[in-house]
């Protein structure tokens, strides 16, 4: 027992220790893959693919969150907001939350979920094959030629994304608002502009730019250093999605602090 107790300290520090590399490594990841991103005859055309199939896997599922979770939002809120007698303030309310945090962050998670899991998988299958080794004894830097167009491509889907569930969740948002509840259009669309700035737009586009170079970082590098086997390809995938979500999390909580600091909310 007490020897258990005396590794205890050990096994954290080990554990931290290799957090921390964890961490340097994919930040050297990330930097490494924008270093050559001026060059774009390397990368052009596999970013124009990758960017296909994200949008292809994504759109459809985005839209079918984003329907429901405007329409919830909007019952949740319009709700209270009839018991309160200002039940016009309801599309003011399902507008800023959609615009300020739930978009990016719903693009974020769809482009890591689905798009994520696939570069993982794909770069995992490179590595288990040694197709990395085999570019690096080419002289072709791995990263340069596949991690790059994946981070352009994962943040300008994501950024795209976002723009489809601010849509598609305030559709929803209506039709269950001023069809179902008996709001008039007009005060649905007015008092979004009483909350609203147009940095706030600003804002979420860059956060979803940023979740996506965090998402095709984060699951490019799970791929190219994950165990050998099938197994091992699993679990990176896993790793990629868990790890995308806090970090993307954390970053919309400092990125929203920032802003709030700059741009005080309007009332």
């Amino acid at each position: 027992m007490a020897l258990s107790l005396t590794k205890a300290p050990d096994l954290a520090r080990r554990r931290v220790e290799r957090a921390l590399d964890e961490t340097g490594l994919l930040c050297v990841t990330l930097l490494e893959g924008l270093r050559r991103t001026w060059d774009l005859r390397q990368w052009w055309g596999e970013f124009v693919e990758q960017c296909w199939f994200l949008a292809r896997v994504t759109s459809v599922p985005v839209m079918l969150i984003a329907v429901p979770l405007g329409a919830t939002i909007s019952l949740q809120v319009g709700d209270i907001a009839r018991q309160l007698g200002a039940q016009s303030g309801t599309g003011a309310l399902l507008t800023a939350a959609m615009i300020q945090q739930v978009a990016p962050l719903a693009a974020a998670l769809l482009v890591s979920g689905v798009g994520g899991s696939a570069i993982t998988s794909d770069m995992g299958a490179r590595n288990i094959r040694d197709e990395l080794a085999a570019m690096e004894v080419m002289g072709i830097n791995p990263i340069h030629r596949l991690v790059t167009p994946r981070l352009w491509a994962a943040s300008t889907v994501s950024g795209l994304l976002c723009s489809v569930v601010i849509l598609a969740g305030v559709i929803g948002g209506y039709y269950f608002n001023v069809i179902q509840q008996g709001v008039s259009p007009g005060a649905f669309f007015d008092g979004a502009t009483t909350l609203l700035q147009f940095s706030d737009l600003m804002i979420t586009l860059f956060k979803a730019w940023v979740f996506g170079f965090i998402a095709a970082a984060v699951a490019c590098y799970m791929g190219m250093n994950c165990d050998y086997g099938p197994v091992g390809v699993g679990r990176a995938v896993n790793r990629a999605v868990v790890v995308t979500s806090i970090v993307v999390f954390a970053t919309n909580y400092i990125l929203t602090m920032i802003y709030q600091v700059l741009f005080p909310p309007r009332f």
